[in-house]
């Protein structure tokens, strides 16, 4: 499939691929909305059928908290791409969460406006802020920072050691 052939959705995808090294199930940013130098808005629908929703809590499912942060994270995870090599030398890590708080609960079908906004940048340290919004009401606040760490082999981690 050529570049032009590819729907708006698809096209949003790809750039999302390409800026941050998460994939499914924990790729959880659906669209970019509007991106800026120290700000970006993306979306994600929070489906039922999602891994971290099944046993949380059978009969009255909610979006996990936890989960909930990931999605800021990735969404300054997408912001910080714009001034942080792209060659893999650097991924970027979250290093801290402050000022944690959730308004309203999130559920499966509904769909989240993320907001992140770059405070300050001391590098490799970068402070923003998100935000979660649904239909508009505030359903998530946090501070956090993010740096930019160099990859280790992911052989290392991932050897067993046999007799």
């Amino acid at each position: 499939m050529n570049a032009d052939s590819s729907s708006p959705a698809e096209a949003a995808q790809v750039d999302i691929r390409s800026a941050i090294p998460h994939r499914p199930p924990m790729l959880l940013i659906d669209e970019v909305v509007k991106l800026e130098k120290d700000q970006i808005v993306c979306r994600k629908r929070f489906d039922p059928s999602e891994f971290f929703v099944q046993g949380h809590f059978p009969g009255y499912p909610l979006v996990p908290g936890v989960i909930q942060c990931e999605t800021a994270l990735q969404a300054g995870a997408i912001l910080l791409s714009k001034v942080t090599p792209q060659d893999g030398s650097v991924v970027p890590v979250v290093t801290r969460l402050d000022q944690v708080r959730f308004k309203r609960m999130v559920r499966p079908g509904e769909t989240v406006e993320i907001q992140v906004r770059l405070t300050e940048s001391l590098h490799p340290a970068y402070y923003m802020t998100g935000q979660l919004r649904v239909e508009g009401k505030l359903a998530a606040r946090l501070d956090f920072v993010c740096s930019v760490a160099s990859p280790e082999p992911a052989s290392a981690a991932g050897e067993s050691s046999q007799s």
